[in-house]
């Protein structure tokens, strides 16, 4: 079974795919980046800033199917920059409590709309 997961709380894809597809149990979120749902502008005042649209727009996309992120399992985080490395896990890591996933963190040439950030991730309904 797979379903197509779409919220107007998280920015529309800017490109040929879906924000999520849930196959049975697992949650497949796209990449997010610090797009505004209301605006489709970037949100870019700091990579602090950054980081936390790219958190609220995965978490508007986990609510939309029923998930938390404690129900996440595996991340994938794409930095412009490694140097800013530490200010975005200190974002990332206040949106998980315990248990944390899984993860790699890698420095990319470039973002789709010039972002500094990118972050997908993959959650399981227990």
């Amino acid at each position: 079974m797979k379903i197509i997961i779409n919220t107007a709380l998280a920015p529309a894809p800017i490109g040929p795919y879906s924000q999520a597809v849930l196959a049975d149990n697992t949650l497949y979120v796209s990449g997010q980046i610090a797009l505004i749902p209301e605006s489709g502008k970037m949100s870019q005042a700091s990579i602090t800033e950054e980081a936390h649209q790219v958190m609220q727009n995965i978490k508007a996309i986990l609510e939309e199917a029923g998930m938390s992120f404690s129900n996440v399992v595996k991340t994938s985080i794409f930095l412009k920059n490694i140097s800013n490395f530490t200010l975005v896990n200190e974002v990332y890591g206040s949106y998980f409590s315990g248990d944390f996933p899984a993860r790699e963190t890698v420095e990319v040439a470039r973002l789709p709309k010039e972002a500094n950030v990118e972050i997908s991730v993959t959650a399981v309904k227990k």
